[in-house]
C-alpha cells in the first residue's frame, strides 16, 4: 500500500493525472478509423496498454493479464484496450499474434502515432488507467507479478 501511495503522489506531483484524454485516431483490426475518446466513453475503469508485436515484455504483460482478465471484468467491469505501436512494416503481424494468444481485449493500432505523441510515450509497454474519463495512473515497463499492482489501481 505504501508503494501505491508513493506512486500516486509521484503522478500527482508530475501532473500526469490532470492530463486530458486526447482526441486522436486509432485503427481497428479491420482497418476502420475510430476516435480514441469514443473508445473510453464509459463510467467503468479502462486499462489502455500500449504494446507492439516485437516487444517481448509487452506480450508477457498482456499474457499475464489475460489469465486474470475475466475475473477482473466480473469484479470491476474493467475493459482493456490494447493499442499496438506497430508501424506499417510490422502491422501485418498483429492479427495473427492476437488470434494465437486468444486475447479478449479490444485491439487497435496507433497508425499515425497521434496517441504516442499526445501521451508523450517514450517506451513500451506503457499503461494508462482511466476511470470516469480521467487518467488516474500511468505506468511504464513490465515485471512479472505487476498485474497485481494493476488490479489494485483499478479497484481503488
Amino acid at each position: 500500500m505504501k508503494k501505491f501511495i508513493l506512486f500516486i503522489s509521484l503522478l500527482v506531483s508530475l501532473g500526469l493525472t490532470a492530463q486530458e484524454i486526447p482526441d486522436a485516431g486509432v485503427e481497428d483490426m479491420s482497418g476502420n478509423k475510430l476516435n480514441f475518446k469514443d473508445l473510453i466513453n464509459t463510467d467503468k475503469p479502462i486499462i489502455v496498454s500500449f504494446w507492439a508485436t516485437w516487444c517481448v515484455p509487452c506480450i508477457n504483460e498482456l499474457d499475464a493479464i489475460s489469465e486474470v482478465y475475466p475475473d477482473w471484468q466480473e469484479e470491476t467491469g474493467v475493459k482493456l484496450i490494447a493499442i499496438s505501436r506497430d508501424d506499417e512494416r510490422t502491422a501485418k503481424r498483429i492479427k495473427a499474434l492476437v488470434n494465437g494468444r486468444a486475447w479478449e481485449y479490444e485491439i487497435y493500432r496507433d497508425y499515425n502515432d497521434d496517441l504516442k505523441r499526445a501521451f508523450n510515450i517514450a517506451s513500451i509497454p506503457y499503461m494508462i488507467i482511466i476511470n470516469n474519463g480521467k487518467i488516474v495512473a500511468t505506468r511504464s515497463g513490465y515485471t512479472p507479478g505487476s498485474e497485481d499492482e494493476i488490479y489494485e489501481l483499478i479497484t481503488e
